[in-house]
C-alpha cells in the first residue's frame, strides 16, 4: 500500500502547474494542501468551485483533498465530476479516472475500481502505475470473491447442519409420540382384557351357581320320593 500512497501523491500535484489560471481560492486550497491541511484546502476548493463551477483545477484538487480526509465516497464523486470538466485532454481524464481508482479501491468497491483504471488506460496507456493498480484491484477483487463463496458455503453448511439437527428433533420426537401411543394402546387394550376376564369369571360363577341350584332342587327331589 506504500505503492499506493505514492500514486495518489503524483497525481494530486499535477493540477497545481495550473494554479495562475485559478481563483485566488484555488491557489489558497493549493498553498493549504501542500502543508498537508487537507480540511482547510477543502473550504478554499469549494469556495473557489462557488465562483467558477468549471474548475477542473478545482474539482481535481478538491477530490485529493477529500481523499487525504478519508473520505473516499466523495472523493470518487468529485474525481467524476473532475472527469465531466477535463474536455479533451486525455491527460487530464485520465489523471481523474485514475484518482478516482484509488478512491473506489479504498471504498472496496473493486469492480467499479477496475472500470475506472481500465478508463485511465483507454486515455493513458502507457501509465504504468495505472496498470499495476489495476492489476492490485483485480487481485483484490478475486479474494473478495473467494471470500464471499466460501462464506456462502460456510451458510449454506450451517443452514444443512440447522435443517438436519432440525429432522433429526423432529423424527427422535415423532419417535417419541408413537411410543407414547403404543404404551396407551398397550394401557387401554389390557383394561379391555381385563374387562373381559372379570365378565368371563363373573359368568362362569353365574353357571356354577345354576349348576348348583339345579344339583340341589334334584337333590330335594329325590328325598321327597
Amino acid at each position: 500500500m506504500k505503492r499506493f500512497s505514492i500514486l495518489i501523491l503524483l497525481f494530486a500535484i499535477t493540477p497545481l502547474l495550473f494554479a495562475q489560471k485559478e481563483s485566488g481560492d484555488v491557489r489558497r486550497g493549493n498553498s493549504a494542501y501542500n502543508k498537508e491541511k487537507y480540511v482547510d484546502a477543502e473550504v478554499d476548493y469549494r469556495k473557489g468551485l462557488e465562483k467558477n463551477s468549471k474548475s477542473f483545477s478545482g474539482s481535481f484538487n478538491l477530490g485529493n483533498a477529500l481523499y487525504r480526509q478519508e473520505k473516499y465516497t466523495e472523493a470518487a464523486e468529485q474525481f467524476q465530476i473532475a472527469v465531466s470538466l477535463a474536455g479533451t485532454d486525455k491527460a487530464r481524464i485520465a489523471e481523474a479516472y485514475h484518482n478516482m481508482g484509488n478512491s473506489l479501491l479504498q471504498t472496496g468497491d473493486f469492480a467499479k475500481s477496475i472500470e475506472a483504471y481500465k478508463q485511465a488506460l483507454r486515455n493513458n496507456p502507457k501509465d504504468n502505475d495505472t496498470r499495476y493498480n489495476l492489476v492490485y484491484a483485480q487481485h483484490m477483487l478475486k479474494e473478495q470473491q473467494n471470500q464471499n463463496q466460501n462464506q456462502q458455503q460456510e451458510q449454506q453448511q450451517q443452514q444443512q447442519e440447522q435443517q438436519d439437527k432440525n429432522n433429526q428433533e423432529k423424527q427422535e420426537e415423532q419417535q417419541q409420540q408413537k411410543q407414547e401411543q403404543q404404551s396407551t394402546m398397550s394401557k387401554e387394550r389390557a383394561e379391555e382384557i381385563l374387562k373381559a376376564l372379570e365378565q368371563d369369571e363373573r359368568e362362569t360363577q353365574k353357571k356354577v351357581k345354576e349348576a348348583q341350584a339345579q344339583q340341589a332342587k334334584r337333590h330335594r327331589v329325590d328325598k321327597d320320593w
